[in-house]
């Protein structure tokens, strides 16, 4: 299938991978050196590469930067394996070698990216990484701990408009023009069905695959890793709020979403602690006025946690 390029920015370039070509849009400044840390972002399942352009502008133009479309997003060709982390993980590494990224990498990654930068990591070492900055991220033991599908919590959200309930629609830091292509790439067909291969039949597996590697920690060493955790009772509250207001679920089901709310919070910042193995320089920081979708809502806790990563390398590096 060829790829439709109306839409790419003067910023895109399409990059052939071998087995499809992926789009990948540059930001800020040439660095001036080969030692120059270049950041990559790393979106979550079924989500788009825009929702890190509030991030990307508040960086400004010095910092070299990237985004890119996973296979079947936006300007990116279908691939031809399946959307397993594992190979979304390849991709990746195809990427950065087929667009010659030889700088060190700070490594951005919201959601689902939690695992795939692991499965990246697990594939290439991390003799390219310079850090990692881990927004709300996956861990490889989430499943086991929070149910973000849990029937009953959609049941009781049933027909509600989640970026709505979520308040990212009003608090998002994307420019109107932005939201609206945000909004609309989400609609497409091309998009839902990519998001369907990975949200549906790839992501569950996809931690069970990680966990069994067992990798050892401190998996980067020393190399600074900044996780920051969102509030996700922000976002479930917004859902049962909404899904109460259209007369959704039985009380019981109701009296049981409550009390999932009143957990969640702490269960994630549990799971996002574990991450401070990952390296013997981490640091955690917990957002109280974002959800899940920090880097649309908080893009500044985002970049405070690339400043740190730059501020804390390693003097070897």
């Amino acid at each position: 299938m060829a790829t439709t390029t109306s839409s790419l920015p003067s910023n895109g370039r399409i990059v052939n991978i071998g087995t499809h070509s992926l789009a990948l849009y540059t930001h800020g400044a040439e660095p001036s050196s080969s030692k120059d840390l270049v950041i990559l972002f790393i979106s979550g399942v079924a989500s788009d590469t825009l929702n890190w352009q509030p991030v990307v502008r508040l960086l400004g133009p010095s910092l070299r930067s990237y985004t890119y479309d996973r296979s079947g997003y936006n300007n990116s060709e279908s691939s031809p394996l399946t959307s397993s982390a594992e190979n979304v993980a390849l991709e990746l590494s195809l990427l950065i070698e087929k667009a010659f990224i030889a700088n060190p990498l700070i490594l951005v990654g919201h959601s689902w990216a939690g695992i795939l930068i692991h499965e990246y990591i697990a594939l290439k070492g991390t003799d390219q990484i310079a850090g990692l900055v881990l927004v709300d991220a996956n861990h490889e033991t989430a499943p086991l701990v929070i149910d973000v599908n849990d029937p009953i919590l959609w049941t009781v959200a049933a027909g509600v408009e989640p970026y709505f309930a979520w308040g990212v629609e009003a608090a998002h830091k994307l420019t109107p023009e932005e939201w609206v292509a945000f909004r609309a790439a989400e609609s497409t067909e091309k998009f839902k069905l990519i998001g369907c291969k990975e949200e549906v039949k790839n992501y569950r597996p996809s931690f069970e695959a990680l966990r069994k590697k067992e990798l050892k920690q401190p998996l980067v060493g020393d190399k600074p890793v900044y996780v920051i955790v969102g509030t996700r009772s922000r976002d479930w509250s917004g859902l049962y709020k909404a899904g109460v207001a259209k007369g959704n679920g039985t009380e019981e089901q109701r009296s049981y979403v409550r009390g999932v709310i009143e957990t969640v919070d702490a269960k994630n910042e549990r799971l996002m602690k574990e991450f401070l193995k990952l390296s013997t320089k981490s640091e955690l920081v917990l957002t109280t006025e974002s959800g899940h979708f920090v880097q649309m809502t908080q893009p500044e806790i985002v970049v405070g946690g690339v400043a740190w990563v730059l501020q804390n390398r390693p003097a070897s590096s």
